[in-house]
């Protein structure tokens, strides 16, 4: 790794996923953050509106900035993490990529290949067309030698990586059933963003669960983009998001069947081995649990067989913020950048 640390700018800050960036990059000794911006927030310092990072080291000094182009490409940055709603991050990756800028989106606006499916999805025609070929799915377990060397990445999204780490060895393999697949997840509150929500209030969340985004959630879109192209075929799912009662992570629970002739007991095998060299998936005989994975970009899995019914269950959990969004960012930054990927990050 080269002494010299890479600027970089966060663009969206002060949001759940942004403030997690922050974290991450602060004690990342491979780079230094040049710019952050708000708009809510321009001309204040960052340690005093993200109080968890006052006082680490020359973070907690830097002062948020208006989110313009202009200031953008003049503050030095080779990078840029956009943690913005979808629609917008677009309206700043484009001029960044123009200016030769490197850029790792955290929003769905470059995840998907298609700009049909984009507007199917999430209701609106894509903002840049003409870029979605170029982007690439910001998976690392998946799509590594493809990142290492993009210039735009489109980070996965956090229900999509706790499904599509466990089914997609699998589709490869042609092991599991394609057109038998089932999926209930649960996320924490925070995954709905930092937002005034009746429905995100605490008296709404606290003691409940419930189902939403049914039955055609917005990541249905590229969880099946990226199971069609393990299976080599269309793949359609269902799957069923719930929130749940707790501030971070992700639990999913998946429903399919081994293809005829697989034994049920070469699963949890097949997935030890395809995650035997990655550094953040952890495969076990364990069930996953929620807090073990929170404030890490650990993805936790294992596998169960149900004799009864002929089913196979496997199970997954993950930090949202971590995992789900902005350790996965920097997993990204971290191979687009050259340095080891787990730097900052364990």
């Amino acid at each position: 790794m080269s002494a010299e640390r890479i600027p970089v700018a966060i663009v969206g800050a002060n949001g759940y996923s942004g403030e997690e960036l922050c974290s991450i990059l602060a004690r990342n000794p491979g780079v230094r953050v040049v710019a952050i911006t708000s708009r809510q927030h321009a001309g204040k310092q960052a340690g005093e509106v993200l109080p968890r990072l006052a006082g680490v080291g020359d973070f907690s000094k830097l002062i948020f900035i208006e989110p313009t182009i202009d200031a953008l490409l003049q503050c030095g940055a080779d990078f840029f993490f956009l943690a913005l709603p979808h629609g917008l991050a677009a309206e700043f990756a484009v001029p960044l990529h123009r200016a030769g800028k490197r850029v790792i989106d955290l929003s769905a606006d470059f995840r998907l290949r298609d700009a049909a499916t984009y507007q199917d999805f999430y209701n609106e025609a894509h903002p840049a067309p003409q870029l979605l070929q170029e982007a690439v799915y910001g998976l690392p377990e998946l799509h590594r030698a493809e990142i290492q060397s993009a210039k735009l990445v489109g980070s996965a999204g956090c229900y999509p990586t706790t499904i599509l780490l466990p089914l997609v060895p699998l589709l490869r393999q042609k092991l599991i059933d394609p057109a038998e697949i089932i999926v209930s997840s649960a996320s924490g509150v925070s995954g709905a963003g930092r937002k005034a929500e009746t429905a995100l209030l605490y008296g709404e969340c606290n003691e409940s669960l419930r189902a939403y985004g049914l039955p055609k959630h917005r990541h249905l879109s590229e969880i099946e983009q990226e199971l069609s192209l393990a299976a080599g075929r269309p793949v359609v799912i269902s799957f069923t998001p719930h929130l749940a009662p707790m501030n971070r992570g992700i639990h999913s629970t998946i429903f399919t069947k081994p293809a005829p002739g697989v034994s049920p007991e070469s699963i949890l095998p097949t997935l030890e081995a395809a995650y035997a060299n990655e550094p953040f998936v952890r495969v076990s005989k364990n069930l996953p649990d929620t807090k073990n994975t929170t404030g890490t970009n650990f993805c936790d899995i294992s596998a169960r067989f149900d004799a009864r019914t002929g089913r196979l269950i496997l199970l997954s959990a993950e930090d949202n913020l971590v995992k789900g969004a902005a350790g996965q960012a920097v997993q990204n930054f971290n191979l687009m950048a050259g340095l080891p990927e787990t730097t900052g990050l364990i």
